[in-house]
């Protein structure tokens, strides 16, 4: 019995450690209780940034008041065997590498680095001198290609499209059906290009809730999350290559073995 315990319950408390040891490589929020959430209350608002598409959309009171500054894209229609035209949907405007639009009337407008409130209040102080005092125009900016990428140890790594034009790293993960049990929690890679092309690398480690407090917590139209695979998933890559290798070798040893026993025998 004194021998049989001597076996196993070092046996059971080497799987133990083990086992705690992988579950605060797995778990997320692991400090949840020890986190000061008080920074984290403000609300996430996107900035226009380059190459975006927006729609922009100006109503006002007096129909034909607003109409020169709508473009729309005139849509084929037949009726019969004579064909006419919708004003089915507005056209987009695509930002430029300066951060300008080519707005109707009152020409180019700078929108780059503003929030969607900022850019309609610039755009609505601009078209009120091209209309009656009377008139109270509202303008309406949407984003329509708010896009995120997230690749590596994910279940369904992809591009989406984020409609409400706000989501966070967590969001995004979970967009891509989370991290797969071979993707590093504590490096998750965050690559960014701010509005004049520099490009920047940040990092998360999910393990600790203090990411919720990061200025990256909230992700920008364009950003890519690369999950890094962990030590486990690099050996399995390294092992199954020499696995391979290690059988090419030996088959061509077999066969040179073969080849050379024949010639000799003959």
């Amino acid at each position: 019995m004194k021998r049989f315990n001597k076996i196993i319950l070092p046996l059971v408390a080497v799987a133990f450690f083990a086992s705690c040891s992988s579950q605060k490589n797995v778990a997320y929020f692991q400090n949840a209780q020890e986190v000061d959430l008080s920074n984290s209350q403000y609300l996430y608002d996107a900035r226009i940034m380059p190459k975006d598409q927006l729609t922009i959309t100006v109503s006002t009171t007096n129909d034909e008041a607003a109409v020169p500054f709508n473009l729309t894209v005139p849509t084929p229609m037949t009726a019969g065997q004579r064909s006419s035209y919708s004003q089915a949907m507005l056209q987009m405007y695509l930002v430029d590498n300066d951060g300008n639009i080519n707005f109707p009337v009152i020409g180019q407008v700078h929108v780059g680095g503003l929030t969607k409130s900022q850019a309609e209040k610039t755009i609505l102080e601009k078209i009120r001198p091209f209309m009656a005092a009377a008139e109270n125009p509202i303008v309406t900016v949407r984003m329509t290609g708010y896009q995120i990428s997230v690749i590596g140890e994910v279940a369904h790594p992809g591009t989406f499209t984020v409609s409400r034009e706000k989501i966070s790293i967590l969001e995004a993960l979970a967009q891509a059906g989370d991290l797969t049990i071979y993707g590093q929690r504590k490096n998750v890679q965050l690559i960014r290009e701010d509005s004049t092309g520099m490009k920047s690398i940040h990092y998360f480690d999910l393990t600790d809730a203090n990411i919720i407090n990061s200025p990256y917590f909230y992700l920008q139209q364009n950003d890519v999350v690369n999950v890094t695979p962990n030590k486990a998933k690099a050996q399995n890559s390294s092992v199954g290559s020499m696995t391979t290798l290690w059988f090419s070798a030996t088959s061509i040893l077999i066969s040179l073995t073969s080849l050379l026993y024949n010639i000799l025998k003959n």
